[in-house]
C-alpha cells in the first residue's frame, strides 16, 4: 500500500464511523411528547366539547416528511403520549371534520421541538371540530 492510501483509509473509516452514529428524530431516546385531544362537536348552532377517546393521534419524525411515522390511541379522557424519542423536531397531528374540503377532513397539525434528553413536553389541548 502506498503512503497516500494508508493516510486516506483511516480517515475515511473515522469519517463512516462518525456519520453513522448521529441520531435523528424517532424511537430509542428519552423525550417524551403527551397531550389530549378535545371533540368539538358542531349541532345545529350548538358546540359540545369532551374528551376525544379512541382518537388516533399521529407522530411525524423530523419537520421535512409528510407521511407519518407512528399513531397511537387516546385514552378514555383524550390524553396521549410517544415516548423513548430522540432529541429532534416532530409533528403531531389529529384528524377532523371538515366539509369545506373534498376530501371532508383535514389534520390539526402541532410542531414540537425536543431540545434535551429525558424531557417530557406537554403539547396544548388539540381541539378537532366533529360535524
Amino acid at each position: 500500500m502506498t503512503n497516500k492510501i494508508k493516510l486516506i483509509l483511516p480517515i475515511f473509516i473515522l469519517l463512516m464511523v462518525f456519520s453513522s452514529c448521529r441520531k435523528v428524530e424517532g424511537p430509542g431516546g428519552s423525550v417524551t411528547i403527551k397531550g389530549v385531544v378535545i371533540e368539538r362537536n358542531h349541532v345545529g348552532t350548538s358546540i359540545f366539547e369532551y374528551p376525544a377517546a379512541d382518537q388516533d393521534v399521529y407522530i411525524i419524525y423530523g419537520s421535512e416528511n409528510s407521511f407519518y411515522d407512528d399513531d397511537v390511541s387516546t385514552s378514555y379522557d383524550g390524553s396521549f403520549e410517544f415516548r423513548y424519542l430522540q432529541k429532534g423536531d416532530y409533528q403531531i397531528f389529529a384528524y377532523q371534520d371538515n366539509p369545506s374540503v373534498a376530501s371532508g377532513t383535514d389534520e390539526v397539525l402541532v410542531q414540537v421541538n425536543a431540545s434535551e434528553n429525558n424531557q417530557v413536553i406537554i403539547l396544548d389541548t388539540i381541539y378537532i371540530d366533529k360535524y
